[in-house]
């Protein structure tokens, strides 16, 4: 009998010969503009931590005076003995904060995509997606047992053909809001009126833009100004833009009643610890009354567009603190993170299975914490790397 260790190395024998093998770093310091990692002290580039608040001191308050008061863990799921106070007053709360009836914490974004997905739908049925979606959100459709098809990325086209030439009488048509890998937006009014003409519910996952899309930071329902009758399933995280940790998802009464019931991945795994929901309820309350940091993002991202435009260097279109720069090539990206990285920045080398092949980059991120100084300083590593290695 072959040994199990023999097979297993044998496929990772293989990804390291592709360029595609992971290796974590390992973070010393807290989130910010200045980390430590791997021992090194650099600039942060890489973080989901939008609008700064991983580290705020009203967080850390929040969490700490929560912890004081209930402890660390929640105990149980929520069904059981774990769902507390904190959890139910942050519910409330983000119903209130999107617009929505009800909102429904989940422990992750994971748990949260696939457990709708799976509550909502079955055998018979007809799930149709962006095909850069989420891995979370295409693992719901895979494993929700309808039937799952996939459209080429932002092609409304192919999507309509998809839901109209099927017999399904339960049909739902999932995206991100913003493309966590390329940082556009899915354009929702289309998505919207297509799921509207084709019987359809529209689901969208707004990770990367709540906190940071819309005037006062409500995403990108926000941004497009899309209520719940045009978008009635509505995901969010809590780990980037609020700088905390979890999920949660709003939406009709009847919806949230229906993943209590019916979602796997919310009722058989323990709540969140009552303190992350303590301190994402001051994170709302910033996210509310700092609109400074959104204005911030906006101007950073401007300058970065523009520096990086003067030094030659192409940027994928993004509108978003998600600044991705193509390379293409495996080997190569990996080199120059490597390179920026012994200059004192760390960047994301985001390469296949988490991006198509041929389209690895550098997710370079923005932040509210970040100066100009920083994003020129950045700038200019950047070009000296994309020159020493042949790139533009």
């Amino acid at each position: 009998m072959v040994s199990p260790d023999a097979v297993l190395q044998l496929e990772l024998d293989t990804r390291h010969r592709q360029n595609r093998y992971r290796r974590r770093k390992t973070l010393q310091s807290p989130q910010g503009v200045e980390v430590l990692v791997n021992g090194k002290r650099c600039l942060g580039f890489s973080s989901n931590d939008y609008l700064g608040l991983a580290n705020h001191p009203a967080l850390i308050k929040s969490f700490q005076q929560a912890a004081n008061q209930y402890g660390v863990g929640s105990g149980a799921s929520h069904l059981v003995s774990g769902h507390g106070a904190e959890h139910q007053a942050l519910e409330e709360e983000l119903a209130a904060f999107t617009g929505r009836p009800r909102a429904l914490l989940f422990s992750t974004g994971y748990m949260a995509n696939v457990g709708v997905i799976r509550a909502l739908m079955g055998q018979g049925d007809l799930v149709v997606q962006d095909r850069l979606n989420h891995a979370s959100l295409l693992d719901g459709g895979f494993l929700c047992r309808a039937q799952f098809e996939r459209y080429p990325h932002a092609d409304l086209a192919a999507a309509q053909s998809l839901l109209a030439n099927n017999s399904a009488e339960r049909r739902l048509l999932v995206t991100d809001g913003v493309f966590s890998m390329d940082g556009d937006l899915a354009d929702l009014p289309a998505l919207a009126a297509t799921a509207d003409q084709n019987n359809a519910w529209l689901m969208v996952d707004d990770a990367h833009g709540f906190g940071v899309l819309g005037k006062t930071g409500r995403g990108i329902a926000e941004h497009f100004a899309m209520d719940i009758d045009s978008l009635p399933i509505l995901v969010g995280t809590l780990g980037k833009g609020f700088g905390t940790f979890g999920a949660f998802v709003a939406g009709s009464e009847a919806l949230i009643e229906s993943l209590i019931q019916f979602a796997r991945t919310y009722i058989y795994t323990t709540a969140l610890p009552p303190a992350v929901a303590a301190a994402t309820r001051t994170a709302l309350t910033l996210i509310d009354s700092e609109s400074w940091r959104r204005e911030k993002l906006q101007t950073l991202i401007a300058h970065f567009q523009q520096g990086a435009a003067e030094r030659g260097v192409a940027v994928m279109a993004s509108p978003t603190p998600i600044q991705p720069v193509l390379i293409g090539d495996d080997q190569q990206v990996i080199k120059i993170g490597e390179l920026l990285l012994e200059a004192g920045f760390w960047t994301g080398a985001i390469r296949p299975p988490t991006v198509p092949v041929g389209s690895a980059r550098l997710r370079i991120t923005l932040t509210a914490e970040h100066e100009t100084e920083h994003v020129d300083a950045l700038l200019d590593a950047l070009a000296g790397a994309l020159k020493s290695v042949g790139g533009t």
